[in-house]
């Protein structure tokens, strides 16, 4: 080897020597890296929340607030605030390299996902999430059961939702804590299903949605129970001296509340200066019906009949047509009225 191949041989060793352990560029030597974020949050309407992000090594880049969704929202770019509303302010530490947004009266659109950002390139950046939760009271949803009206011995379901945050528990009671078809005095669950309806699980029923927020909301559910009529008369014989007035009573309980009549001798009665006829419908589907027989005269004795039949709108709900008789009622008295035809 020559002189001059020798020292042509030393010159490269020393510049690729000196390539191996010359210090790399600023912008090369360390990615971007976000070294704490803020976790999950759960704040409730009105309250105030402060997300922190600190990075690493982005001096030269881009730091962003974003709040991500089908339509993202920039609240922010390095240490200016890019959004215009008063609630939001951004607090910038150089030292530390943190970018802390706060959020102030927080309401719910607010809830979501909120987005720190190092944009590195075009195609490229380094981000962290903190999601943003925002409480709720409970609001029962439209799709919930409204009021029902079933044939008795069918079966049916009560539905009841309900939005908020946390996710509400609906529970059901029935007015004046009634047993409920489950056999207990409240259920858990968000469809109350009865398999087969009986008259008496007639009534209000309460859907009850409670998160913890608020006092929670709730839905009162009628369900009607169509049912054949059930007949009891209070005093099936009675007696009365002439001249004077009688009530004559019966008492049934029915839904749709049936139509009523009067009868004697196969003569429907109606009101007039011998007779007046009263009816009286609660809410719990009873009909009292009263037959007044004014001033008695002798031809007034005799056999009475209540009938009973569908509703005068003409909506039938048991088999049959045209009017029922439910019972007789005898109005006699035998001692007074000897008395009198002697």
């Amino acid at each position: 080897m020559t002189n001059t191949t020798q020292q042509l041989f030393s010159i490269i060793s020393i510049v690729i020597v000196g390539m191996l352990f010359a210090p790399l560029p600023c912008s090369a030597q360390r990615t971007p890296t976000i070294s704490h974020i803020t976790q999950e949050q759960i704040k409730d309407i009105g309250s105030t929340v402060e997300l922190e992000c600190s990075v690493q090594y982005a001096k030269d880049y881009s730091v962003l607030w974003i709040k991500a969704g089908d339509k993202p929202v920039f609240l922010s770019t390095g240490s200016t605030l890019v959004i215009k509303d008063s609630r939001f302010s951004l607090r910038h530490d150089p030292n530390s390299s943190t970018f802390k947004l706060q959020i102030k009266d927080i309401q719910e659109t607010d809830a979501g996902v909120y987005q720190c950002q190092v944009v590195i390139s075009v195609v490229t950046s380094v981000t962290g999430d903190v999601k943003l939760s925002v409480r709720r009271p409970p609001v029962i949803s439209d799709n919930s059961t409204q009021s029902l009206v079933v044939t008795e011995g069918s079966s049916v379901q009560m539905e009841c939702y309900a939005g908020g945050y946390p996710t509400p528990t609906i529970s059901w009671r029935r007015e004046n804590n009634a047993i409920l078809p489950t056999d207990s005095a409240t259920y858990v669950g968000n469809i109350l299903k009865i398999n087969s309806v009986k008259k008496e699980h007639r009534g209000t029923y309460y859907c009850v949605a409670d998160n913890g927020v608020s006092k929670g909301d709730r839905r009162n559910i009628n369900l009607e129970v169509e049912f054949a009529p059930v007949v009891s008369i209070p005093r099936p014989r009675l007696g009365q001296a002439l001249q004077y007035d009688m009530d004559l009573e019966c008492h049934i309980e029915a839904y749709p509340p049936p139509a009523v009549v009067w009868t004697k001798d196969d003569i429907v009665l109606s009101n007039n200066q011998h007779y007046a006829i009263s009816h009286f419908a609660t809410a719990d589907e009873f009909t009292d019906s009263t037959l007044r027989v004014i001033t008695i005269e002798k031809r007034q004795y005799g056999d009475y009949s209540f009938q009973y039949g569908p509703p005068a709108c003409g909506q039938a709900y048991f088999g049959g047509a045209g009017y029922l008789a439910a019972s007789s009622i005898i109005l006699a008295a035998v001692i007074l009225a000897s008395m009198f035809s002697s």
